[in-house]
Formats: structure tokens, C-alpha cells, sequence
């Protein structure tokens, strides 16, 4: 019994060294494959991000795949290489990227959104405008919702769902994010003209005011009220809504002279059109507004006395036309003139050279261009030759 202590004693005294002598060893080793890894996966990053800084994507992309062979599991590089293959235009490879990422258990929540986020400006950018949304859709409740809901307004937009899109203009005005209030009225009068179309003159007219109670200064409503109610043939209440227009935007009153006009003549209101629309000529001339004035004063615009003073303040190619329309011999004094420099102004930007390489315009001819310094990339002839 005695024999068989000590010999278990031995046989420990023993195994005790020998154990720790294996474990330095296997630290050792262990330590120096984590040395190695850690010094490769840093060296192939900042290679990728030297290369980046200094615009050579492809070889940047390389150095980042690297990495990531190095080194799976981290997260960071595969944001970067995701982001690489998306700004190259390579969506189907940045969305494998991403998915990679929300396919790891080891995901922490924070990272996982992120990749989430990244893997619908993926779908988008691609153009798979369902897997985006439904993408965006699934970061409700986490810090990028705002961002998501911007870009859920704008597919909503694209695709012409507005009612859609007035939702969530109203759940980021909720939010905090801005005032939506114009983009709402926009949305409405777009349904306004969507129930006009299928008959619903009711509804047509209820949204109408909705988007005035929406956004009291925005111009649309109004315009749209005073064409529905002249298709309708009630010129009376259309006036009305173009003298509301006038009192809250001058400038888009302005801009509708032409209707404005037409709606006076069919409600007999011509001196009051007159009376409202030749001050905003004096304040602001425009060939719409010539046109407007002339049509009630019963002439064509070549014979009206503002055409002179439009020629002098505005010397446009649309005044120029309408002066062409006269005899020569009926040309008020300093016509000529203007209408030369009319011509000139509208003549000037294409009187320019432009580099078929880059697209760099130059009012002379470059040899080797300024912009991208190709030699020859600019044709004899200038753009208005071409």
C-alpha cells in the first residue's frame, strides 16, 4: 500500500511539470497564430483604405476582401466591403454582403439593424423597389427609422401612392422631423384630381379643401379649385377662387394669367382682370402677362404698348417672336435693338466649345482640355453648330 502511494505521488510529481510545459507551449502557439492574424487583417485594411483615399476602388476592394478572409467574423470590414460593392454599382454582391451579416448569430442588435439599413440602400439602389420597401419596413422602431420612413415617402411618391405618402408625411411631421405640410397638399390635390376622374365630384371638392386647411399659402389648391370649377361651368365661383389666389400669391396669379383671363371673359369680369393683373405687369413684366392684358384689350400682343418696355426689361426670344408677327415699317423705335439682344442673350450659352470627353464648355477652342486634359477632345464646332 505503502509502494503504491509513493507511486502515485511520483507519477504526479511528474505529470505536473510535464502538463504545465504543454500548456506554455500550446499559449505559446496560440498567441503567436493571433499575433499573425492580427498583424495580416490590419495590414490588408489600411492597404484597402490607402487605396480607397486615393480612389482606386477595385484595388480597395481586393485589399478589403483580404481582410475579411482574415478575419470573418468582423463585422466592420464587411459594412466596408459592402459599401465599396454598392457604390461600384455591384448591388448584387453588396447585398449578399449585408445578408451574410444578418445570417450571424453572434450579431449584436445595434449591428444588425445597421446591416439591415444597409442591406434596403442595397434593394434601392438596385432598383427592387418591393424588397426595398419591405426592407425599410423592418426598421420601424429602431434608430434608422426616421431614415426609413424618408425613403418609404419617396417610394410611396414614385409609385403614386398618396395616400400612402400623406401618412407618412404625417407621421415624420409627428416625429419631429420637419413640416410637411406643402408635400401633404401636393398628395391631396393629386387625390383631388384621381376622384375627379372617376366622377367623385364630392370627394374631388372635399380634398380640395383639405389641402388649402393642410397649407393656406401654397398655391396649388386654389389654382386646382378655379379649374374644376370652370370645367364645371361655374365661372362665377371660379373667380372667386382666382381673386383668393391673387391676395395670397401674387406670383402664382401671375403665372395663371392666361386662365385668369379666360375664366373674367367667361364670367364678365374683364375690368376686374384688367384691374388686377396690369399692376403685377409693372411690377414684374412677362410675356404671360402681355399675352393676358392684349387678349383683353381685344389686340393681338405685337400691338401692345407694353411690348416695348417687356423688349427693354426682358429682351426673352418669346417677346422677340411676338414683335416678328409686325411689319417691319411698325417696329416702335429701338425694336431692332432689342430683338438683337435678345437673340444674343439666348444665342450665348451655345456659343460655347464643349470637350467630348468630360463635357467641360469653353467659350474658345482648347487644344488639350481643361477639365479632364484630354488632347483633341474638342470638336471644331461650337454646340449651336452641332
Amino acid at each position: 500500500m505503502e509502494l503504491d502511494g509513493l507511486g502515485l505521488m511520483v507519477a504526479l510529481l511528474v505529470a505536473l511539470p510535464v502538463t504545465f510545459v504543454l500548456g506554455w507551449f500550446a499559449s505559446r502557439i496560440d498567441l503567436r497564430q493571433w499575433q499573425r492574424a492580427d498583424r495580416q487583417a490590419p495590414k490588408a485594411y489600411f492597404k484597402g483604405l490607402n487605396l480607397l483615399l486615393n480612389e482606386q476602388t477595385d484595388k480597395a476592394v481586393d485589399a478589403f476582401i483580404e481582410a475579411v478572409q482574415h478575419d470573418p467574423d468582423t463585422s466592420e470590414l464587411h459594412f466596408a466591403l459592402g459599401n465599396l460593392f454598392r457604390r461600384r454599382g455591384e448591388f448584387e454582391r453588396a447585398v449578399r454582403v449585408h445578408q451574410h451579416l444578418l445570417q450571424r448569430g453572434d450579431l449584436g442588435q445595434a449591428d444588425r439593424e445597421r446591416a439591415q439599413h444597409a442591406l434596403a440602400q442595397d434593394y434601392m439602389k438596385a432598383g427592387l423597389f418591393d424588397r426595398a420597401e419591405e426592407a425599410f419596413r423592418a426598421l420601424e422602431g429602431t434608430p434608422f427609422e426616421t431614415e426609413a420612413r424618408l425613403a418609404l415617402l419617396g417610394l410611396a411618391e414614385r409609385s403614386r401612392d398618396w395616400r400612402s405618402a400623406a401618412e407618412l408625411a404625417a407621421q415624420l411631421e409627428k416625429s419631429g422631423t420637419g413640416s410637411f405640410a406643402a408635400r401633404v397638399a401636393h398628395y391631396l390635390c393629386e387625390l383631388s384630381l384621381e376622384a375627379e376622374a372617376r366622377g367623385d365630384q364630392a370627394a374631388a371638392a372635399e380634398l380640395l379643401d383639405k389641402a388649402l386647411a393642410s397649407a393656406p399659402q401654397a398655391p396649388r389648391p386654389l389654382v386646382q379649385r378655379a379649374q374644376r370649377l370652370s370645367r364645371l361651368g361655374d365661372h362665377a365661383a371660379a373667380w372667386a377662387a382666382w381673386s383668393e389666389l391673387r391676395q395670397r400669391s401674387p406670383e402664382a396669379f401671375a403665372r395663371m394669367a392666361g386662365e385668369v383671363v379666360a375664366c373674367a371673359q367667361a364670367a364678365g369680369q374683364t375690368e376686374a382682370a384688367a384691374t388686377a393683373l396690369a399692376p403685377l405687369f409693372d411690377q414684374q413684366p412677362g410675356i404671360d402677362l402681355l399675352r393676358a392684358l392684349a387678349s383683353l384689350e381685344g389686340q393681338p400682343p405685337a400691338r401692345s404698348p407694353r411690348l416695348p418696355t417687356l423688349l427693354r426689361d426682358q429682351p426673352s426670344l418669346s417677346a422677340a417672336l411676338e414683335l416678328l408677327d409686325l411689319p417691319r415699317a411698325d417696329w416702335p423705335d429701338g425694336a431692332r435693338q432689342a430683338v438683337r439682344d435678345a437673340v444674343a442673350r439666348a444665342a450665348r450659352p451655345q456659343q460655347r466649345y464643349r470637350c467630348a470627353a468630360c463635357g467641360f464648355e469653353a467659350q474658345r477652342h482648347f487644344w488639350q482640355c481643361p477639365g479632364c486634359l484630354g488632347w483633341d477632345t474638342f470638336p471644331p464646332q461650337r454646340i449651336e453648330e452641332l
